[in-house]
Parts: C-alpha cells; sequence; structure tokens
C-alpha cells in the first residue's frame, strides 16, 4: 500500500539554520512532507551534533551524534557545503533555484557577504519564500545582537513569573523561547508559501526569539498592563485560577486543577467539604482568588490524608481535572502517551542502537505526517542532492570534496 503523500509534499527547503529554532521549524515542515535539505559545514556540521553528552555510539562503540541534535532533525538530507568560499556559493546559489523556502537563523547581516541575504536570493528566485530566525529580529537597537534562548527568557520576564514564590527567578526547563519561535516559523512560512503559490511572488519572514517569547507572555503580560502591578512569581499556583496547583497527598504531590465553579463544586464534594461552595469566600473564582490561603488550609489537610490513587481515581471520576506530577521517566510510560504514538524509534545505518525522540503531534486525517526517518549522518546526502538537483557528476563532486568545499 502507497504511503499518502504529506500536506507539504512537493514543497523543498533550503536549511541553513543550527541549534534549535530554525531546525525546529524546518523538522516540522519535513513532518509534514517538505523535502528539507539542511545545509551543514563539512566535517563539522551542526554544533549541537556536539552538545552532550550524552551522545549515540556509532557501530565502532565511537561517539556519534548528541541526543540534542538527534531532536531537532528527523526527516532531513544532510549537505555539506563550505559557503564561505566562491564555489559552495555557487552550489547554494544554485539550489535556491530550485527551491521554494530558505530557513536561515545567522546574525542580521551576515549571510550578505555571500550572497545568500533576502535581496540577494530573491533576484535568484522571486518566488522564494525566505525566512530569517534571530535573536532581535531585522529591526531595532538591538538588531545586530545574537540572541539565546536563556537571555530571551530573561529579558521577556519570562523567568521573573518562573519559580517558588519565595525563591530565585528560574529558567524554564526546556530551550522554550526556540521552541516556540520555530513553530511561529513553521505557521508563517506555510503561510508565506500558500501566498507565493497565488501571486508568485516570494516574501522575508522576519522571526525575532524575544518577539515570539514576548507573544506567549500571554495573560501575564496581559494582568500587568491591565492593573499595573508587576507579576510575580506563584510556584505552582496560577495567577487568575483557584484552587489550581499542586497538593501533597499521602505519598506523592497532585496537581489539582479547577478552571470552573461546576468543577469547584465537585471537588468539595469528592473530597469531604460538601457545601463548601456556598460559603462566600469560595462561591466565585475571584473570591477564591481573593482567599486562597484560606482555601488552601482546608484543602491541603484532606489531600494529605489519601495516597495519590484515590484523589486521581475519585477527581476523574466526577470531571475534576488532576494528574500525578510525573518525572520525565513515568511521562515517557503513560499509557496515553504510547497509546497515541508519541515515541519515534528509528533506525540509522551508522548506529548501534535505534534513535528515539519525541514524535511530531500533529494529526491529520488525509495528509498525515510522514514515517519518520532518523536524523541524518553529516554529509550523508551530499553526493545525492549534488546529482540530483544540479546535475553534478561523480568526477566534479569528487573534486569538490578533495578541496574541502563539500
Amino acid at each position: 500500500m502507497t504511503e499518502p503523500q504529506g500536506a507539504l509534499h512537493g514543497v523543498r527547503i533550503l536549511d541553513l539554520s543550527r541549534v534549535l529554532a530554525g531546525p525546529w521549524a524546518t523538522q516540522t515542515l519535513a513532518d509534514l512532507g517538505a523535502e528539507v535539505i539542511k545545509v551543514e559545514r563539512p566535517g563539522v556540521g551542526d554544533d549541537t551534533r556536539t552538545w552532550g553528552p550524552p551522545f549515540y555510539e556509532d557501530k565502532n562503540g565511537d561517539q556519534s551524534d548528541s541526543a540534542y541534535f538527534m531532536v531537532a532533525n528527523r526527516n532531513k538530507a544532510s549537505l555539506c557545503v563550505d559557503f564561505s568560499t566562491p564555489e559552495g556559493q555557487a552550489i547554494l546559489h544554485d539550489l535556491i533555484g530550485k527551491c521554494d523556502v530558505l530557513v536561515e537563523n545567522f546574525k542580521t547581516g551576515h549571510l550578505a557577504r555571500y550572497g545568500l541575504d533576502y535581496e540577494s536570493a530573491l533576484a535568484l528566485n522571486p518566488a522564494l519564500v525566505y525566512c530569517s530566525i534571530t535573536g532581535f529580529g531585522q529591526t531595532g537597537p538591538m538588531r545586530d545582537r545574537a540572541g539565546y534562548d536563556y537571555l530571551v527568557q530573561a529579558m521577556s520576564g519570562l523567568m521573573s513569573v518562573t519559580g517558588e514564590a519565595d525563591g530565585p527567578p528560574t529558567k524554564v526547563g526546556l530551550a522554550i523561547s526556540d521552541l516556540v519561535s520555530g513553530l511561529y516559523a513553521s505557521n508563517a512560512i506555510i503561510a508565506a508559501l500558500f501566498s507565493a503559490r497565488q501571486t508568485g511572488k516570494g516574501q522575508h519572514i522576519d522571526i525575532s526569539l524575544l518577539d515570539c517569547q514576548m507573544a506567549v507572555m500571554t495573560n501575564q503580560a496581559a494582568n500587568t498592563m491591565l492593573t499595573g502591578q508587576e507579576a510575580r512569581r506563584m510556584g505552582t499556583r496560577h495567577p487568575s485560577l483557584a484552587p489550581y496547583q499542586v497538593y501533597q497527598a499521602a505519598d506523592a504531590p497532585v496537581v489539582i486543577a479547577v478552571a470552573n465553579d461546576g468543577q469547584f463544586v465537585r471537588l468539595c464534594d469528592a473530597i469531604g467539604l460538601q457545601g463548601l461552595h456556598h460559603d462566600a469566600r469560595f462561591t466565585t473564582n475571584a473570591a477564591r482568588i481573593e482567599n486562597r490561603d484560606a482555601l488552601d488550609d482546608l484543602i491541603a489537610p484532606l489531600i494529605l490524608a489519601r495516597p495519590i490513587i484515590c484523589w486521581i481515581e475519585a477527581l476523574a471520576a466526577v470531571g475534576v481535572p488532576c494528574s500525578a506530577l510525573n518525572t520525565v521517566t513515568q511521562a515517557l510510560s503513560e499509557p496515553q502517551v504510547i497509546a497515541r504514538g508519541m515515541i519515534d524509534t528509528m533506525p540509522r545505518d551508522d548506529l548501534n542502537k535505534p534513535v528515539s525522540v519525541m514524535a511530531s503531534p500533529l494529526r491529520l486525517s488525509e495528509t498525515p505526517v510522514r514515517v519518520p526517518k532518523a536524523p541524518p549522518k553529516l554529509g550523508a546526502d551530499t553526493d545525492a542532492v549534488l546529482k540530483s538537483l544540479l546535475n553534478l557528476d561523480d568526477l566534479k563532486i569528487a573534486r569538490l570534496r578533495k578541496q574541502g568545499i563539500i
């Protein structure tokens, strides 16, 4: 049976991005069926190939690529080209004419010296969608500065609202600014492709990590602008909902998330506080926020009296959202995670064990995401790309390799 074509089948992407935000965007597009050609430095590759431990081992027991690299480069081809050389630039210039999208995350203005900036690329391919991902965007006083996820978490205010109320500001345990920016970039690329197919005109997409992280400050930023009051760290509590936090059961912490008055009534009945919802201090969510300490004094001892499994079963039965506070290992073992196929395990012929990473969460009924292919070995597809797209012969390829251009 023939595998269904992905929604982006026929779209070709030249991926000059490295590390996480750009590769995350292009991996999403690759999962959806796009052909992604990842351009890497000969002999070195994407920086994240060496971001470890942990590393996978090849079949000789030697260090291969890092787990970090593997998470963002599924379903891609690896093309090694040194575009600091004239011949390397010529290769990429020729490829631009055969691609629909170019993605890059170099510092603002850096690629102009190689004739790979937006204006130069557009001259080669007027329908090209060109996506730049930088720390601070193509305009503004910080446009020339390098931007990193950690700095953006600090600048955006995210760290100021993350952590315990009496503790220091805390970084989110993932490169969340990079990941969010990658998702925004993939959305913008799909929209620009739709426009280009209608008009024949490409465009420049300007994605800033700081912009994207500010956008997802959402209710915390809106609350601050509305009230003039500084947002603050609240640990596991929610600034606008109560009870909505971690409580300690007899044997483990449990998350209880009450989002409306009906859920609050059912919570009270399930834990032995029948009628509490008639207390004026707790009749509405706004009242519960104002009196959250008094509410916790009533709830916490009751939750502490019984094991977590009792609460998960009792609250799930009455439609009150609750969960164990899982470790990563526990989350990977959740029956729902397994049932949804959220772990991709992919062989790579040079490795002594399969690559296992989180799968695409996208579910499309008619154009499903492609069967996953392991992230490529450095330069694994160089010859194939040069032969199939640029018609280079073996002699020319051998000469370029000898010169260190590929």
